[in-house]
């Protein structure tokens, strides 16, 4: 197929490089660290099941679903 002055497979490599940067986007906007003990809004213990699934939690799960509702 004639692209033009493209090389071949260009805009393939543009589509992967934007979906590659909106990932690594995502994943910077994910907690890191060590997860708190207890929910920082509610002051609740966060179970430790979901303190080990989600590194850097903050908030109970009750917690996190308020906020994300109101986003």
């Amino acid at each position: 197929m004639a692209v033009g002055w493209a090389r071949d497979n260009a805009v393939q490599d543009q589509i992967d490089a934007t979906v590659a940067a909106a990932v690594q986007r995502a994943k910077s906007r994910l907690p890191a660290g060590a997860s708190l003990p207890h929910c920082e809004a509610c002051r609740e213990e966060i179970p430790e099941a979901r303190r080990e699934a989600i590194p850097g939690v903050r908030l109970c799960v009750a917690c996190q679903g308020k906020l994300e509702r109101t986003r």
